[in-house]
């Protein structure tokens, strides 16, 4: 497959020259000022800095580039995308601001979505003019989606939305939210997920009230979100209404994509980063540490196989797996930086980014379906276990 960063003429013939390309570009576009910054519990960091950045990459033709050509992408090959992924984590370069938009909606709309739709809102999303939060998780329906609450009714020629969601990162930064809400009740005897809708919603309007939610790390970088008779026109259902549930599946399922092997090598930077600290503590002096970080290592080996595994062969439960997984291991290794730390004089930076890291790595197997969830889905859905009664 013949591919080009948009603007320029030279053709990307294979897998080396295409990594050749991204070093390049990255080798001449990141900059001190957003090198590493925002990731995990510091989604506020430099955003101002981290949002030009973005746009930057996005002029380049990279923020859509698993986006087939027709609607503005590079049409990359899933290896291409991985080899993106890995270049970008491997860079130090900064947590993106438009994950939400191009590497969930956009794919979401490009399929799903109708001509007027993707006219709409593609290219804002490709030159990331417009940020996206997602409008799934209520206070009383977190993993179990199927239970929202909110409700949305036509009137005449707009829906107008009641409810509330919860958990909703960079709401307070966003133009538009991809809301699930119930515009039909469920059919008796029916699945409780019929009936949902799923309705792309302005924020900037009287009806949305974002109020910011402080976490343990001290930062407010999710919202909690509260609708009364917000609006949006009528023709922004993206399926038919009523259907929303196979759509809300399927923008969960480009969240899970080829991404998480850039997110992986985050991981192996981050257990790199904690040897060192291990060193300068004198932590590795203690053979049950140095256990602890070996085993660190291997488990994240292993993750990193079985997701480059189940990305060329897609299995039953995948993500779910792949969640389980890496949740746990990210866990561990904010206890096991603790316990480093506690064994000498760290640097305050290390201290301050650590504590951070093991505070908000407790919030890893409750967001994004909770680990409870996944080992249902698991067990039901790979070891053919009776399903699980639900309320």
């Amino acid at each position: 497959m013949s591919l080009r960063v948009i603007g320029e003429a030279t053709p990307v013939t294979d897998d080396d020259a295409f990594r050749r390309e991204i070093r390049e570009w990255l080798a001449a576009e990141l900059t001190d000022e957003v090198r590493g910054a925002g990731g995990v519990g510091r989604e506020n960091e430099a955003f101002e800095q981290r949002l030009a950045f973005t746009r930057r990459l996005a002029a380049a033709g990279w923020s859509t580039l698993a986006w087939p050509a027709a609607h503005g992408g590079r049409g990359a090959s899933l290896a291409q995308q991985v080899i993106f992924h890995e270049e970008y984590a491997r860079a130090g370069a900064p947590s993106r601001v438009d994950h939400i938009g191009t590497t969930m909606v956009g794919p979401t709309l490009i399929d799903l979505g109708t001509p007027a739709q993707q006219r709409r809102f593609l290219p804002a999303l490709a030159s990331v003019r417009e940020l996206w939060c997602q409008g799934y998780s209520e206070p009383g329906a977190g993993s179990d989606l199927a239970g929202v609450t909110t409700r949305a009714r036509l009137d005449g020629d707009r829906w107008v939305i009641t409810g509330q969601k919860v958990w909703t990162s960079l709401a307070h930064v966003a133009d538009w939210c991809f809301v699930l809400a119930r515009t039909a009740p469920a059919p008796a005897g029916g699945p409780r997920s019929a009936g949902l809708s799923y309705l792309l919603v302005p924020m900037r309007q009287p009806g949305v009230t974002v109020r910011p939610i402080r976490q343990l790390t001290g930062d407010s970088e999710f919202n909690e979100v509260f609708l009364d008779d917000a609006v949006t026109e009528a023709e922004l259902v993206v399926g038919e209404p009523g259907q929303g549930w196979k759509v809300a599946m399927a923008t969960l399922a480009y969240e899970r994509g080829a991404a998480t092997v850039g997110q992986q090598i985050g991981f192996q930077r981050d257990l790199d980063d904690l040897v060192a600290v291990a060193r300068t503590t004198g932590a590795t002096a203690d053979p049950a540490l140095r256990e602890r970080l070996t085993r660190a290592w291997i488990d994240l080996t292993v993750l990193r196989t079985h997701t480059l595994r189940v990305l060329r062969d897609p299995q039953p439960a995948a993500s779910s797996v792949i969640k389980l997984l890496w949740t746990r291991w990210r866990q561990g290794l904010g206890e096991l930086a603790v316990d480093v730390l506690a064994r000498g004089d760290a640097d305050p930076a290390a201290v301050a980014r650590w504590q951070t890291y093991f505070l908000f790595s407790r919030a890893d197997t409750i967001y994004g379906g909770s680990n409870e969830i996944q080992r249902g889905i698991v067990a039901e859905r790979v070891l053919g276990l009776p399903r699980q009664a639900r309320g």
